[in-house]
């Protein structure tokens, strides 16, 4: 028997190169044939979508045909009813944009209404001060005859926006009566207030 020669390594590194070959070939080989595998079942998958046939309608029994008859009037009823609901909607929308709008001009009428009674209250404020500033600047003995005419609580308003001393010298011109009276509604004028 003879013994086999021994292999130089430049012919084992070629057969084992060989075998890396085989398998990268073999690897190949598999792959196409699952593409292939893929692409026959997705033949098939369409083959069945387009075999697949349609339904046959079929007319329901007597019994059920009455009941579909009321459930088909009571859709087309409801369908009505919820129309009609739409538009109550859209008019209590408008109505309320309309209410909204009446409030908003009703706020800038009161607006406008308290400021011109602020000018108004101002104005009469000046035209009181300026009064009192005038009945000041007057004599006592001038000015006492004209609140002896005047009732007497509209007296006491004057002399109580006066200079404390320019009101008693009128006070003191007026007749005893009149004075008395104007000094009792300048006392209780503030006994109504609240104290706290």
């Amino acid at each position: 028997m003879t013994r086999p020669a021994r292999e130089t390594p430049a012919r084992l590194r070629r057969r084992q190169g060989r075998g890396a070959l085989v398998v990268i070939v073999a690897l190949f080989a598999g792959s196409g044939l699952i593409r292939l595998g893929e692409g026959a079942i997705a033949v098939a998958r369409t083959a069945e979508a387009e075999a697949v046939p349609e339904p046959q309608s079929c007319a329901p029994p007597a019994d059920l045909a009455t009941v579909l008859a009321a459930l088909r009037e009571r859709e087309a009823r409801l369908v009505a009813r919820e129309a009609e609901l739409d538009d109550r909607a859209q008019a209590i929308s408008v109505a309320s944009a309309q209410i909204d709008q009446k409030i908003a001009d009703l706020v800038a009428a009161e607006d406008r209404l308290a400021a011109t009674l602020t000018l108004a209250d101002d104005a009469a404020e000046d035209d009181v001060a300026r009064l009192t500033a005038m009945y000041e600047a007057m004599k006592p003995k001038d000015a006492a005859p004209l609140f002896q005419e005047m009732a007497p609580d509209f007296a006491a308003g004057f002399l109580g926006r006066m200079r404390p001393d320019a009101a008693g010298a009128l006070l003191a011109a007026l007749e005893p009566k009149t004075a008395y009276t104007i000094s009792v509604l300048l006392a209780g004028r503030n006994a109504a207030a609240p104290s706290q």
